[in-house]
């Protein structure tokens, strides 16, 4: 057996086994790298033959093996899956004759290499035929070999990771494979010339495949640099079909066209059918769209027989399910069911539980369909049920998904494709005129996902495709591989590198639809178990929560508004505390998001800074009476129900001003509801009939309600009124000037005889921390930085008042953990946001993650900063988490921690000195200072929303009275109560 795979200093080839072996494999290696794997294939075969002609000895066998493993390795990159597997087992059967035969270390090594390599070939081709399971045991069975391989630069244990990640993206468990590719990107070396750019190209096939296409391009970007670097022509080539497919789910089909058309030719010109036939099947879909039934037809058809000729039965079965649709397209229902059922049967076979559900959708989908062009007459009730029993399972399963990934910016990008399916699910019911329904579909998709603190990411299970029949080019990626991974569960580094990506969520609790304790029925309790019966997906963590806590509701009637998006608005209702009564509502989507505009047009947008401010005030419809008016009632039109008003009225003469309780979707998150005109002929606003707050996702509401967050940090139980008032005022950032963006907001210290008041008020009624002699000694402190306000924290306080610079994080981005506070930390303090010049703001992240990410013996935020009771964060839209499908913002992070009411902003505060400079009002008159004296005030009051909500209404009253722009709901609007 050779001793020697090093290349000579100045040689052209490897010296392994000797000529003319050495110079064959570096031909035979040079034609793969060209894509000529025909003449690849025909080099290792002379060589082959030649080595047969050999007399018989261990070290021959080994070369045979050698061969024969390359041989397996070519046909798989030309998706010959049957000559490869041939090869593959001959291959190992020869490794397995010579395994006992005497072998110096250094040969035993290289045994154990060419077994590594026939393993991880051998998972390839049961994964690239849909066995993944057997696939599954191969890679373990490597796993087991590998410690005993010397592999000091983890070469061999990225290409084993790398195949791991490949088989967690067919069975489409996309958060698994992201959370291990990034890991392994990190970690492999750049030694690994062959691993990283294919680590890149998964990558890029799991962000197109998750909605997050601009990630997609960079990623097959770089990996194109370097498979350029390699010489790897077929690579290069093959990711132009990647390409199409991001195109293609980009809604770019003209470019997806060109270039599957483009791929296509190459794949046919070289024979790598199993390429050729994942182009043919997304041409058959681009050829559907464009409505030419014929050419879709024959692409399928040719699509369809070239996997079944292949053994590929995964990508077989997802032609026949893209059939299916084509089917019923043309009225055969017959071959639509047959289509459909053979796929799923394959599916099933193969434990590929997201396909599962794609069939379901597709087959619910189709129902609703022929609902809408056939009179089911006395069977509609019954058809509808059906559809139901279909869609609603799978779209619980698909929502679910995003639980897999880790981070916050991937699991909204996946909602936003799994919006279609509850979509549909939310058509139905209403179809079905179930309010029942309705309402449990609302409990659960705003009960929230729970924050996991657990360092070690969520086992993966099967992730649902996207709500488009078309299946996903990424779960039949075929490439270049041999590899596999050691183990599922990451360690040492790595593990700490995935795990540290972004904020772990959980699924949301069960929602008990009884606000008592005790058993009860959940929310949507029979497609729970449907969904996770048939996907093997976790629906809802085990715990189980009431919908809503009434126990203490007694002293005046309630009612809980929840919201939910799905495509329309969809309201529910239900009171409480002395009042009966429930109801629905639904908002057409085309008018809601009408409205919407009308309002984000009118407000100062976060990212716009002093310009965005500027037309808030010269034409924003906030800051002149009759447009504002009009804007109100704009918005009462499209989201209030009217029904809905008419019991509140009802409810108001017999019981008294009722508390209006709002869960508000993501879309509608900024609306100022209080000032709703519900009237049409009046100007009477909600908030003249009812005090209003906001309500947080149910998944923020404490475990152990009995142990409040600042107990749990110290240990001991505290009377929290005889704690302190813990003054955050206009902290000075370090690095910024007081004029700068980050300067001050109230302006220099007792400049504000208001704000003086305020201080000295506090001062004569107990303690304040920071201890200050004077009111001057509050406002713009170098001192304020996170550890002592932890320190303050922990130490126990009844309320904790923030004034101060807030950033919000971009909606788009989906990370409203993002968010920070702008204290007096400078660049050096540890913690988890990006710095700003010399200063790192607190993020929300700290907040609810605190030390966990950073050490080993590192703590929840809940500790480190326990929230008071009551806060009140006065600062830019400090309270935009809720904008967010995951609401982890600066607010809800304060809730988590313990305090029980957070009064923060919807939209971005204009300062009185914008008031002084963009509206010409004297400096005499502070409208933020009255706003913060009024947050005092309510968070000293037993009940601080009513007491806002009275501010708010001596608001509304001289806004109709003379129309001053101070007295403009532009800032007072924007103040909301928060709690859960």
């Amino acid at each position: 057996m050779p001793d020697e795979n090093e290349r000579e200093e100045g040689a052209e080839v490897t010296r392994l086994y000797g000529e003319p072996f050495d110079s064959g494999l570096a031909l035979a290696e040079e034609h793969q790298l060209a894509a000529d794997l025909a003449a690849a294939v025909a080099v290792y075969e002379e060589l082959l033959a030649l080595a047969e002609s050999v007399e018989d000895s261990p070290d021959v066998r080994f070369l045979r093996a050698h061969l024969l493993q390359n041989i397996a390795t070519v046909q798989l990159d030309a998706t010959d899956l049957a000559g490869a597997e041939e090869a593959n087992k001959r291959s190992r059967d020869l490794l397995d004759d010579i395994a006992s035969a005497p072998m110096g270390p250094r040969g035993r090594q290289l045994w154990l290499e060419m077994l590594l390599r026939t393993l991880i070939a051998r998972a390839d081709v049961l994964r690239r035929t849909g066995r993944l399971d057997e696939a599954l045991a191969c890679l373990d069975e490597a796993a087991v070999r590998l410690p005993e391989f010397e592999d000091p630069d983890g070469l061999r244990t990225s290409e084993l990771g790398l195949n791991r990640v490949h088989l967690l993206m067919d069975k489409g468990e996309w958060g698994a494979a992201e959370d291990q590719a990034s890991a392994l990107l990190s970690t492999t070396p750049s030694t690994a010339v062959e691993t990283v750019p294919r680590l890149l190209v998964a990558l890029g096939l799991i962000c197109s495949s998750t909605g997050r296409f601009d990630p997609a391009e960079d990623y097959f970007a770089r990996a194109e640099d370097r498979f350029r670097a390699i010489g790897d022509t077929g690579a290069q080539r093959t990711l132009l079909a990647h390409r199409a497919y991001t195109a293609m789910h980009r809604g770019e089909l003209d470019l997806a066209e060109r270039l599957f058309a483009e791929a296509s030719a190459f794949f046919e010109q070289q024979r790598w059918f199993g390429h050729l036939a994942v182009c043919e099947q997304a041409r058959a879909f681009l050829a559907g769209r464009r409505g030419d039934a014929v050419g879709a037809e024959d692409l399928l058809t040719a699509s369809l027989s070239r996997f079944e000729r292949l053994g590929a039965s995964i990508a077989a079965a997802d032609s026949m399910l893209l059939g299916a649709q084509h089917a019923y397209d043309r009225g055969d229902i017959e071959e639509m069911k047959r289509l459909a059922q053979g796929a799923r049967d394959v599916y099933q076979e193969r434990e590929v539980y997201e396909r599962c559900a794609q069939v379901d959708l597709m087959l619910a989908r189709t129902l609703e369909d022929n609902l809408n062009r056939t009179d089911h007459g006395d069977h509609e009730r019954e058809s509808v049920d059906t559809a139901l029993s279909f869609a609603l399972p799978a779209a619980l399963a698909l929502e679910a998904a995003r639980y897999d990934f880790a981070t916050a910016h991937a699991r909204s990008q996946w909602l936003q494709l799994a919006d279609e399916a509850m979509q549909l699910v939310y058509r139905l019911a209403n179809r079905r005129q179930d309010q029942g329904l309705l309402f449990e579909l609302a409990e659960h998709r705003c009960a929230g996902a729970s924050l996991a603190l657990d360092r070690t990411p969520p086992a993966a299970e099967p992730v649902e495709e996207p709500a488009s029949v078309f299946p996903s080019a990424a779960m039949k990626s075929y490439a270049n591989h041999e590899h596999a991974e050691g183990t599922m569960t990451l360690g040492g580094v790595a593990a700490d590198s995935a795990a540290s990506v972004g904020l772990r969520v959980a699924p949301p609790p069960k929602v008990r639809m009884s606000a008592q304790s005790g058993p009860g029925r959940v929310a949507l309790q029979e497609f729970i178990a449907a969904a996770e019966f048939r996907y093997r997906r976790r629906i809802v963590d085990e715990e189980a929560v009431p919908f809503w806590i009434t126990d203490d509701l007694t002293s005046r009637p309630v009612v809980q508004v929840r919201l939910a998006d799905a495509g329309d608005l969809f309201m529910t209702w239900t009171w409480a505390g002395g009042a009966r009564g429930f109801g629905t509502g639904h908002g057409p989507g085309t008018e809601v998001d009408q409205a919407v505009r009308e309002l984000s047009d009118a407000l100062p947008g976060a990212g716009d800074g002093a310009e965005g401010m500027r037309r808030a005030f010269d034409s924003g419809a906030l800051a002149e009476h009759g447009s504002e008016r009009r804007l109100a009632r704009t918005l009462a039109e499209a989201l209030w129900p009217e029904q809905l008003t008419a019991q509140i009225r009802q409810v108001a003469e017999r019981a008294g001003r009722p508390l209006v309780r709002i869960q508000p979707s993501p879309r509608v998150a900024q609306v100022p509801w209080e000032l709703l005109a519900v009237d049409a002929g009046t100007d009477v606003r909600l908030i003249d009939l009812a005090d209003v707050v906001t309500t947080a996702p149910a998944s923020l509401r404490p475990r152990n309600p009995a142990a409040p967050a600042k107990a749990q940090a110290t240990g001991t139980e505290l009377d929290t009124d005889a704690q302190p008032v813990v003054l955050v005022l206009d902290p000075r950032v370090p690095g910024f000037r007081a004029d700068s963006p980050l300067g001050s907001v109230l302006g220099p210290p007792g400049s504000d005889p208001e704000l003086m008041a305020l201080v000295q008020a506090r001062l004569d009624a107990g303690a304040v921390v920071p201890s200050v002699a004077t009111p001057a000694e509050a406002f713009r402190r170098t001192d304020l930085d996170r550890d002592w306000l932890s320190g303050v924290l922990r130490k126990g306080a009844r309320r904790l008042m923030y004034v101060g610079h807030v950033s919000g994080a971009p909606v788009e981005g989906g990370q409203s953990e993002d968010g920070t506070l702008h204290l007096s930390c400078d660049a050096g303090t540890v913690g988890l946001a990006e710095p700003l010049r010399t200063h790192r703001p607190l993020s929300a992240k700290d907040l609810l993650l605190g030390s966990l990410p950073l050490r080993a013996d590192g703590e929840p935020g809940a500790r480190i900063w326990p929230a008071p009771p009551r806060v009140a964060l006065i600062g830019c839209e400090s309270g935009g988490d809720l904008r967010f499908a995951e609401s982890f913002g600066l607010a809800t992070a304060m809730l988590h921690n313990g305090a029980e009411l957070v009064t923060a902003t919807r939209w971005v505060l204009p300062t009185s000195f914008a008031f002084h400079r963009l509206a010409q009002l004297p400096e005499s008159v502070r409208p933020l200072s009255e706003a913060i004296i009024a947050v005092d005030t309510a968070h000293e009051h037993e009940d601080p929303v009513r007491s806002l909500g009275q501010w708010q209404r001596e608001q509304l009253d001289r806004w109709r009275a003379d129309g001053r722009v101070e007295h403009s709901p532009l800032l007072w609007a924007a103040m909301t109560c928060i709690v859960v």
